[in-house]
Formats: C-alpha cells, sequence, structure tokens
C-alpha cells in the first residue's frame, strides 16, 4: 500500500514553499477521492521563481562550466530517477490514473532523456566560417537564460524531463509550472536537482492556474524562451503573450493523427499497433493513433480485429496493474471522461456505429471503455477533433489518393503512418503525408533521438533528438579583422 503525504510545496530557488494563491485538492482518477493538497502559485511565486532563475544564468555559474560537466549533472539527475523509481511510480499512477507498469514505463523514459541530453551537452559546437585573408570569422551557441515550461497532464514526469534535460544541458535555467491535476511527481525533479549539485535557484517548480501563474510566466519580460504542450487554445494564449516580448516558443498543441493501413498490411501484427497506438494511457496521448484509414476490402476484416483488442483490455485502477498486460487505468479525471463520452455520443447522432466500448464504466473513477467506431465520414466532428481519450476512429479508402487527402484533411499534423509491404508507397506517402513525424509499419517506431514535433495547428519547433537542442540556445557570430603580416 502507498501512503502519499497530504500536502506538497512548491520549490523556488532551493526552498520549498507554500503559495500565495492557497492549496488546490488533487484527486485520485481511479476512484474520485482526494489524493492530496497542493500548494498553489500566485504572480508573486512566478516573479520570485523568475529571478531565481535570472540571478543563477546572469551569474554564469551553470553556462559557464564545462559542457561535459554539465552534462554529466544532467545524466546524474536521469540516474536519480531510476534509483527512485519505486517511490515515483506509485504516486504517478495515484494522481494521473494509467497503470502501475506504465507508469514505471514513463520513469525509465524520463530518465532516458537526461541520459540522452547530458551525452549532447558537449557536442554543441560552433562553426569557423571562411572571409578570405585578414579575417578570423566563427559562430558560438549561447544558452537563451530562463526557460519557462508549462507542462502536461498525461505525462508529468516525461514531458517535463524532455524539456528540462535539454535546457540544462545547453545552460539554461527553469521555471517549470506543472499541471493542476498531476503535479506531485515533479517534486523529483527538485529532490534530482538538490542530489546532483545544481545551484539553488537553477530549477524552480511551481504549480499555478493557467490564467493566474501560467499567464504572468508566459508574459513575463525576463523570460527568455517558452515551452508548451497542450490544447491548441492555450498555445496561441501563450504564443500571443510571448510575441509581446518577442520570445521564442516550442509548441506542441495535439493532433488527430492517422495510420493509412493498405490492402496488402499484416493485420494480424497491426493489433498490437493498436494496442499501443491508441489505448495506451487510456488514449491520453498528443500523438495517438487516433485514426485509421484502411483500405475498403481490408475494413471489416481490420474493425473485427480492432474490436477484439479493444474488448481484451481490462480497465481497473492502476494500482491493481502492476505488471505489463492487457489492461488501462483511469481517465485523468471525470470532466475528460465525460467529454470523451460526449463525443461518442454526438458522433453516434450523426451516424456514427460503435463496434466496440463507448461508454463510462459504471465506476466511482474516470473510467470509459476501449472504443471502436465505424461508419464515419471524413466531416464528422469525431474525425477531426481531439478526443484525447481511448477511442479509434476507422475510415475507409477505395484509391492512394483518397487516402492521403483523408489523412490530410484535419487542421493537425503532428504524427502519421503508413502500413504496407510495399515500400515504395510507404516512401511516397510518407512524402505526401503533412506530419512532422511519419511511422512506417510500427507506430511510435524511434525514440528519445528522433525530432518530434508538428505542422499546423499541431505546433510549431522540434522536441527530442539534437535538433530540439537549437530550441535552447542562440546563434552568436563573432568576426575579427586580422591587421598587419608576418
Amino acid at each position: 500500500m502507498t501512503t502519499v503525504k497530504l500536502y506538497w510545496q512548491n520549490y523556488i530557488d532551493g526552498t520549498w514553499s507554500d503559495g500565495g494563491a492557497g492549496r488546490i485538492d488533487v484527486h485520485n482518477p481511479a476512484s474520485g477521492e482526494v489524493l492530496a493538497q497542493q500548494a498553489l502559485a500566485d504572480v508573486a511565486d512566478v516573479e520570485r521563481a523568475v529571478q531565481a532563475a535570472r540571478r543563477v544564468h546572469l551569474s554564469g555559474v551553470l553556462s559557464d562550466l564545462r559542457p561535459v560537466e554539465r552534462g554529466r549533472m544532467v545524466q546524474a539527475m536521469g540516474r536519480y530517477l531510476l534509483d527512485h523509481i519505486d517511490e515515483i511510480a506509485p504516486v504517478l499512477t495515484l494522481e494521473q490514473g494509467k497503470p502501475l507498469w506504465e507508469a514505471r514505463i514513463e520513469v525509465e523514459g524520463a530518465a532516458r532523456y537526461f541520459e540522452y541530453y547530458g551525452n549532447q551537452a558537449e557536442t554543441v559546437e560552433g562553426r569557423s566560417i571562411p572571409l578570405g585573408a585578414g579575417y578570423c570569422d566563427f559562430t558560438s551557441y549561447e544558452p537563451f537564460g530562463v526557460s519557462a515550461q508549462v507542462i502536461p497532464w498525461n505525462y508529468p514526469i516525461e514531458m517535463t524531463a524532455r524539456s528540462l534535460s535539454a535546457a540544462l544541458a545547453t545552460g539554461n535555467t527553469v521555471v517549470i509550472k506543472t499541471p493542476e491535476f498531476t503535479p506531485l511527481t515533479n517534486a523529483w525533479f527538485a529532490y534530482a536537482a538538490e542530489a546532483v549539485g545544481l545551484p539553488k535557484g537553477a530549477v524552480n517548480i511551481l504549480c499555478g492556474l493557467g490564467h493566474e501563474a501560467g499567464a504572468a510566466l508566459s508574459a513575463h519580460p525576463q523570460v527568455n524562451q517558452i515551452v508548451f504542450t497542450g490544447s491548441v487554445q492555450t498555445g496561441v494564449a501563450i504564443a500571443t503573450a510571448a510575441a509581446q516580448n518577442v520570445v521564442p516558443c516550442v509548441l506542441e498543441l495535439g493532433g488527430k493523427s492517422a495510420a493509412i493501413v493498405h490492402e496488402d498490411a499484416d493485420l494480424e501484427a497491426f493489433e498490437n499497433d493498436l494496442r499501443w497506438g491508441i489505448f495506451f494511457n487510456a488514449g491520453q496521448v498528443c500523438s495517438a493513433m487516433s485514426r485509421v484509414i484502411v483500405h475498403a476490402n481490408r475494413h471489416d476484416e481490420l474493425v473485427e480485429r480492432a474490436t477484439n483488442v479493444a474488448n481484451s483490455l481490462t480497465v481497473r485502477p492502476g494500482m491493481e496493474s502492476p505488471e505489463f498486460g492487457p489492461n488501462m487505468g483511469a481517465m485523468v479525471s471525470h470532466a475528460q471522461r465525460d467529454r470523451a463520452a460526449g463525443m461518442v455520443s454526438e458522433a453516434v447522432k450523426v451516424g456514427a456505429k460503435v463496434a466496440a466500448g463507448g461508454s463510462a464504466i459504471d465506476h466511482p473513477g474516470a473510467f470509459f471503455e476501449p472504443t471502436i467506431l465505424t461508419g464515419l465520414s471524413p466531416d464528422m466532428a469525431i474525425a477531426n477533433e481531439e478526443v484525447f481519450g481511448p477511442v479509434l476512429s476507422v475510415l475507409s479508402f477505395e484509391n492512394d489518393a483518397q487516402a492521403i487527402e483523408i489523412a490530410n484533411g484535419t487542421p493537425y499534423g503532428l504524427a502519421g503512418g503508413v502500413f504496407t509491404r510495399d515500400i515504395d508507397w510507404a516512401m511516397q506517402a510518407a512524402q505526401k503525408i503533412r506530419a512532422g513525424q511519419v511511422f512506417v509499419n510500427e507506430w511510435y517506431a524511434g525514440g528519445v533521438e528522433t525530432p518530434f514535433g508538428g505542422y499546423g495547428k499541431s505546433g510549431y519547433g522540434r522536441e527530442k533528438g539534437r535538433e530540439a537542442l537549437w530550441n535552447y540556445v542562440q546563434t552568436k557570430n563573432i568576426a575579427i579583422k586580422i591587421k598587419g603580416k608576418i
């Protein structure tokens, strides 16, 4: 039995502190009961955190380190997470709802970011530019300074690690605004920062409401760079506030990602992609495979297989699923669950058919059945809008051009997939799909090393891979006139 402390504070300038806006209840989505209380930051708390981060940045204590030394501290933070995985994972399950085995995967994934970007710290190198005799010209990269990072509730550990590790590796200081639904596990980043010897104020972690703390952070004139993952509406608000200060942003705003399943696809193998693509973390994944566009000749077989996958999953509290298996946890909140249920209900009213699931589960927690919808047309809301739940929309196509048209028919462009034995067609389709990442024959192929980000309303900028490092540095050119001759 995991015991969770009843009250969690914010971490500002190396000190644990209460919030000026009071406290907020954090609920266990598997039961609906209050799990703990979290200190709630106000504008003054944001100001203290930004000034602490700014002080450390201006001191040079972090940015002046030899990159390999900074990288070793970043790597050590990842090892700290692994050393404490047995403490972190249960709290993550209790606050977010995912199965315990999924929570452990998330902590391991977070540690991997620190390993990767710690290794990359000393590879951020400038170049020499030839200008002819009498000149020496070169570029260098410098950290922006204070990085403000607004974290989503679906992967609070992994998404924080993704941006925090890259920011620290390149010499920035950080202010993290945690999600209100799932703020608790971010405390371990503060513990890790202290354990590896980062200076006080280099990492600041606070929980606050979006319209207060989030707005103050994104509009702060001494924040130098912003990273946000979340809704399009909030992303637009953050980008608008940042624009007033001419501050660059990285925005990852979700998607309605489609897998095109060709007539020659291996549907037996595709069952595994269905399991991970739409039902992992109860479908609460920005790049979830929420649409399948299947050749008409294979439609019925795919629906039958997808239905079997959905029906094979046991939905129960995450703490009851410590081992990997065919199970799914609660959604993060009753409101999120009810939104998914409402979208499915509206889809049925306009002609969609439920092949599996489709309803909330009669349980005190925020549980929803793994759901397969068929009979859809591309113009239906359910086929265009992000559900952010365990709901798969199945559409069919007659020819390749139609498949691409349907795949590109939403305002989003985060991920896409192609499933076929024909490598030529796969390459052609991958080039035509309007998305920042395209998977061929395996949804979520890739890893920390591969860049991730969107087209269209899925946002801009890239996270993961070496590409992410350039979000956290700015280029300086130095040109020197050499006088005299030898």
